[in-house]
Formats: C-alpha cells, sequence, structure tokens
C-alpha cells in the first residue's frame, strides 16, 4: 500500500500501524516527520513525554506515541512500539523510486545471462555470461553484474555496484552505489624476493533481507565463501575480508574493519571504526562499541570498548581512572618531596 499526497484518515492508517486512535477518526494525515520538521497535515512522532508540549504546539495534525505518554490534545495514535511504527509509516508515505523500466537498450547483457520476469536493467549496465537474475530485481544504471552472479527475486542494485564474478545475492538485497563485493582477498605470502599473491578463488554470499550500504567493500574467500547473514545491515564504509563469515541480522556500522577468517554469531553489533581481528569468534549478540580494538574471541552476550578491547565497565573504571592520572602524578611528587625532606640528613 501507498498512500498518494491527498493523505489517508488516522482510523485506516492507525489499521496499517497497529495501533489506537485516540480523538477524532476522520482527521487526513499527509505524511509522517519527527518533532523538528513537522508540517501541516503531517502526523510527528513523540517518544517521550518531555516532547509532548513541544509536539502539541507544532502544526502537525496527529501524533504518532505509546502508552507512557499521557493525556493528549491532538488526535493519536497510540502503539506499542513507536520506532518500528514510525518506519512502517515512513514505507506508505515514502515516494515511489525511480526505477528502471524493463531492460534499457543500452545495456549490454550477455547471451546466456538468465533475466527472470519483471527484472529490469538501467542504462549501461552490464551483466556477464551466465548471470541470473531473479524476478523483480533492478539492476541500476553503469552496475556491473559479472559471470555466473547469481541474484535474487526483489533485489536492487543500485549504480556503479561492482559485483565481481560467482557472487552470490539472496532475495530482498539492498547494495547502495559504489560498492565491491568479491573482489579478491587481501592474501600474500614472502617469497624471498616480494610478496606472492595467494590466489583468491572463493566466493561472497549475501543472505536474505541484507542491506550493504554505499562505497562498502566485501572480499572473496580465498577457498569457500565469504558470507554475511540473512537480515544484517552493513553501513557504509565498511570493510570485510576474506573468510569472514557472519550471522543472522548482525548490525555492522560505518568504517568497521574485519580481518579474515573471523566469524560473528547472530545479532552481532559492531559500532563506528571498530575492528575486529583475523581468525577471532564473536558468540551471538557481542556488542563491541566504536573504535573497539577487538583482538580476541568474545562469549556471547559479552559488551567490549576500548582498545584492546574488554569489558565495557571494566573500561569505564580505567578510563575514569586515566582522568585522574594528573592529578595523582601531583601528589606522588609532593609525597615524594616530603619524604625527601623527612630523611635524615
Amino acid at each position: 500500500m501507498a498512500i498518494g499526497p491527498e493523505g489517508i484518515a488516522l482510523a485506516e492508517l492507525a489499521e496499517e500501524l497497529g495501533g489506537l486512535v485516540e480523538g477524532n477518526p476522520t482527521v487526513r494525515v499527509t505524511g509522517v516527520t519527527g518533532l523538528q520538521d513537522a508540517v501541516h497535515g503531517g502526523m510527528v512522532r513523540v517518544e517521550h513525554p518531555r516532547y509532548l508540549a513541544e509536539a502539541e504546539a507544532s502544526p502537525a495534525a496527529a501524533l504518532l506515541t505509546d502508552l507512557r505518554i499521557g493525556p493528549v490534545q491532538k488526535p493519536t495514535i497510540r502503539v506499542a512500539k513507536v520506532r518500528l511504527a514510525f518506519a512502517r509509516a515512513l514505507e506508505l508515505f515514502a515516494p515511489t523510486e525511480d526505477a528502471p523500466d524493463g531492460i534499457h537498450e543500452t545495456a549490454v547483457i550477455a547471451s546466456d545471462a538468465e533475466l527472470a520476469p519483471g527484472c529490469a536493467v538501467g542504462p549501461y549496465a552490464v551483466i556477464g555470461r551466465k548471470a541470473r537474475v531473479g524476478a523483480r530485481a533492478v539492476v541500476h544504471a553503469h552496475a556491473v553484474v559479472g559471470e555466473g552472479v547469481e541474484i535474487g527475486e526483489d533485489s536492487v542494485i543500485y549504480p556503479q555496484v561492482v559485483l565481481y564474478s560467482r557472487t552470490v545475492v539472496g532475495a530482498r538485497v539492498r547494495i547502495h552505489s559504489g560498492s565491491v563485493i568479491g573482489a579478491d582477498g587481501f592474501g600474500y605470502e614472502w617469497n624471498g624476493q616480494g610478496h606472492q599473491k595467494i590466489p583468491q578463488i572463493g566466493r561472497v554470499r549475501i543472505g536474505d533481507d541484507v542491506e550493504i550500504g554505499a562505497n562498502t567493500a566485501i572480499d572473496r574467500a580465498t577457498t569457500g565463501e565469504t558470507v554475511i547473514g540473512p537480515g544484517t545491515k552493513v553501513d557504509n564504509l565498511v570493510q570485510v575480508a576474506h573468510n569472514v563469515r557472519t550471522g543472522a541480522h548482525c548490525l555492522i556500522v560505518s568504517q568497521v574493519g574485519i580481518a579474515g577468517s573471523t566469524t560473528l554469531g547472530s545479532g552481532v553489533v559492531l559500532a563506528g571504526q571498530a575492528g575486529v581481528k583475523d581468525h577471532v569468534h564473536l558468540g551471538d549478540g557481542v556488542q563491541a562499541a566504536g573504535k573497539s580494538g577487538v583482538w580476541g574471541d568474545q562469549p556471547a552476550g559479552a559488551r567490549v570498548s576500548g582498545h584492546p578491547a574488554r569489558p565495557h565497565r571494566e573500561e569505564i573504571r580505567i578510563q575514569a581512572a586515566l582522568g585522574q592520572l594528573p592529578e595523582l602524578l601531583k601528589r606522588v611528587a609532593e609525597l615524594e618531596r616530603r619524604l625527601k625532606d623527612a630523611e635524615p640528613e
């Protein structure tokens, strides 16, 4: 369901969001926004009572909130989880994406490539030999789909993405512009005269419902597969090295680097600029704070930070102690002076 410019009655929108209406159910909503960009006819989300007064003073026609918020003056939809409902509302009001219509005449498509019904290929895109593009998948302009690549149904490959040969992309995957999937892993061995390249003959497999941000690189395996598990979300500017395997529903935030042959369990979160050493295993649900340097295995559920990464509470205590060092050094110097003065001549 997509909502047009005329909007939708609050009661209908509540049904789509799984919420309950308070106030006039016939009020029409023409969009959904945050508090700072509220507009006439829009619905604004309110996640905390401290924002209620400002939301009610805004030009918004309605509010989206939960049961923690007290009585409201504007028409309201109450839901169990505001952020999830907000995400769904954004989907409903989102403008239609400008996708290619059919196969553009400038696209270069190998004679033995297989394009399923309903897929689209944009201008100057390249589809290599024996590649397969699933039903309703979209390959945007200037994207390159290498030999033997498989793209699942309803996936979207944005402009200037490069999928190296034999990469496998699941269903409903979104890969944003500038990403390179399946380039050679970084493998060399010193032969006495130079760095001899180790052939990288594996591939990359990307599970269903994965999203990969712009300018991210995921390297092919030396042998076997580099795997991004189903439902995992990868931000912009991430490096995933050869033979890394992630579980399902991981979150990998911008500028993270994961070294070769590391494995992540399900639900792992790596915050911005975290780095993970090679051949490390992170158990299910591990969370590594921003700029963490993870040098060793972490058990399921661990929360770590710092460099090297250690349990988060321990790292907080260390950082607090470091802040006291200047004063401690002054006190030690004063104690040393007093001891020296007290020494008999």
